[in-house]
């Protein structure tokens, strides 16, 4: 008993100095996995903690459980028209990428270390991957706003990218341990039995356990909790069965997250706990079973391995894949550099361990360099890399609740409320007269603890918990009017947005005749804005776009589906060059 109560002691009082380091790093803007990380290594062997553990069997099936959750808390909040958008690049990266990568930085590993080339792919494969848990997380704390191409194709990308690290560190551990050569063909079968497996269990399996979820009326905790058993279960059961379980639990996700009858506001922030324990406690196991002394040893050599992996293999590759499918040189410089690696490399990092390979602790060593430094210098540059590559957007206000309406069309309505900030757009303005575009509308305010309806509640104040229904897409772009920060944006709005909106419906010569500019090419006559800018795009559009027609700078505002509701047109004085795509 006395041992029982030693481990809950100390397992909690390191969670809990991981959390609470991590909640003041955050305002230093260190990310704060890294702070899990460092913990972990704090209370190992060489740290004042003094914790002697070295269980790689427990602690690869502690990660591969918190990854699961990890991606399968992803998949939920995934959209599928953004899945559906941004599939082609994530699948291109998280497949060819992922080689492309891992052959440049183990040719050069093998180089640096002086070891066999063989022995150089194999921590090519271990690194070669983004990190599911480092990018979802990250991305979402940073607090800036990307372009939802740019964000869309990191999380899939992501999302998708693990079975293809797993299978090449696999085959090359077998081809190291047995030294001989590469089969190609039966690589490419065994790839491909892998991701065919893992696609099928997960969209299958995932719609049978969303009308389990449908039918089944529980609490949104049991909710959540019989929502990541369920993908577990489906996780294990793609494993055994030749297939990718890690593709399996993202597509879980997907498909439940994408139904008809979708997951409830309540059931997400059960599932965001439960994605920051699994996060959390992964990292600090995986700090605990670093030996900072026997880093040491190989730091500068790891070092340069990470910065190659930086600033030359993972910039190649991306470069060469998303260039030709029409990315902006702009897009493709942000999601080179977010490259972001964490759990996953250390996770295979205990591959070779695992099967005895002679030389495996310099491999964990080294993906454990790579792993600090991206954390160190990738995540911290979030925001800072995304306004200088001129992927961020403007914030918006986030809605205190939302939920959606059962019973009701297809788009399926949300509930939602929004508190009111000093100098919102919407201050001061009479609450019955307010005129959000159809079918959303408001239902009541909250002040001072009484609930008012639109008629009775006058004019709108600072504080106002307001009610609103509206479709999902309309909830995101009602959003800014609640919020302090997008009146604070205009000026920044007005400079990369444009100086005044124009509805995507209107037609181009009109727009042309008002505005002046370039004669307009006769086969434009006749076509609306909407219509003329999507045609420029070939990956279709997402706020933040830009095109110049008529020697006019056109800027995607608002987008609802594939349509294009909203853009701005700047001032000539204030028009950049032309948009390089």
């Amino acid at each position: 008993m006395e041992t029982l109560n030693q481990f809950l002691l100390i397992g909690a009082t390191v969670m809990f100095a991981g959390i609470f380091f991590a909640a003041f790093s955050s305002r230093l803007g260190i990310p704060f996995l890294l702070v899990f990380l460092v913990v972990g290594m704090l209370a190992g062997e060489d740290g004042p903690g003094g914790i002697v553990f070295d269980d790689y069997r427990l602690s690869f099936l502690v990660a591969n459980l918190a990854l699961a959750i990890i991606l399968l808390d992803g998949g939920l909040r995934t959209r599928l028209t953004s899945f559906k958008a941004a599939l082609r690049p994530s699948l291109a990266l998280a497949t060819v990428g992922v080689v492309a990568t891992a052959v440049l930085t183990g040719l050069f590993a093998a180089w640096v270390l002086d070891v066999n080339w063989r022995f150089g792919l194999l921590l090519g494969a271990i690194v070669g991957s983004t990190d599911a848990a480092a990018v979802f997380a990250l991305l979402r704390a940073s607090g800036t706003r990307l372009n939802d191409r740019v964000a869309t194709t990191l999380e899939i990308e992501s999302g998708i990218n693990d079975p293809m690290a797993v299978f090449l560190t696999v085959t090359m551990i077998e081809l190291v341990s047995r030294g001989g050569e590469l089969l190609v063909a039966d690589m490419a079968w065994s790839l491909a039995v892998q991701f065919s497996i893992g696609a099928i269990a997960g969209i299958a399996l995932g719609y049978l356990l969303s009308e389990v979820l449908r039918h089944v009326r529980v609490g949104g905790g049991l909710q959540a909790l019989l929502l990541s058993s369920g993908g577990v279960a489906i996780f294990g059961i793609t494993n055994l069965v030749g297939g990718s379980g890690f593709l399996a639990v993202y597509l879980v996700g997907l498909v439940i997250g994408n139904r008809r009858q979708r997951t409830s506001e309540d059931v997400l922030r059960a599932m965001d706990g439960m994605a920051w324990l699994a996060q959390s406690s992964m990292f600090l196991l995986l700090g605990l079973l670093v030996a900072p002394g026997d880093i040491v040893e190989v730091a500068w050599l790891a070092l340069a391995v990470s910065a190659f992996l930086m600033f030359v293999a993972r910039p190649a590759a991306v470069c060469a894949i998303l260039l030709p499918l029409g990315f902006a040189w702009r897009e493709v410089g942000f999601i080179a550099w977010m490259g972001l690696r964490g759990a996953v490399p250390i996770v295979l990092g205990m591959f070779p361990l695992m099967a005895g390979l002679e030389g495996a602790g310099l491999l964990f060593n080294v993906a454990f360099v790579v792993v600090l430094t991206s954390l160190l210098f990738q995540g911290v540059s979030i925001g800072p890399t995304a306004r200088l590559f001129r992927v961020a957007l403007p914030t918006r206000a986030e809605p205190l609740a939302r939920s959606y309406l059962e019973g009701s069309a297809d788009p399926p309505l949300e509930l939602a409320q929004f508190r009111l900030e000093p100098e919102a757009a919407l201050e001061g303005g009479d609450a019955g007269s307010v005129e959000l575009p159809a079918p959303a509308r408001l239902l009541s305010v909250l002040r001072d603890g009484q609930a008012y309806d639109i008629e009775t509640a006058g004019a709108l104040r600072a504080g106002d918990v307001v009610t609103l229904v509206a479709p999902e897409a309309q909830v995101d772009r009602i959003a800014g009017w609640f919020s302090r920060a997008a009146r604070a944006a205009v000026p920044r709005v007005r400079k990369t947005h444009g100086e005044f909106v124009l509805d995507g419906s209107a037609e181009l010569d009109e727009i042309v005749a008002h505005y002046g500019g370039a004669p307009l090419d006769p086969a434009l006559h006749g076509r609306t804005l909407d219509e003329v800018i999507r045609s420029r795009l070939p990956l279709g559009p997402v706020e933040g776009d830009a095109v110049e027609v008529a020697g006019l700078r056109f800027t995607v505002r608002t987008v609802s589906g594939s349509r294009i509701v909203q853009a701005a047109i700047a001032l000539p004085g204030a028009r950049r060059g032309p948009e390089r795509r």
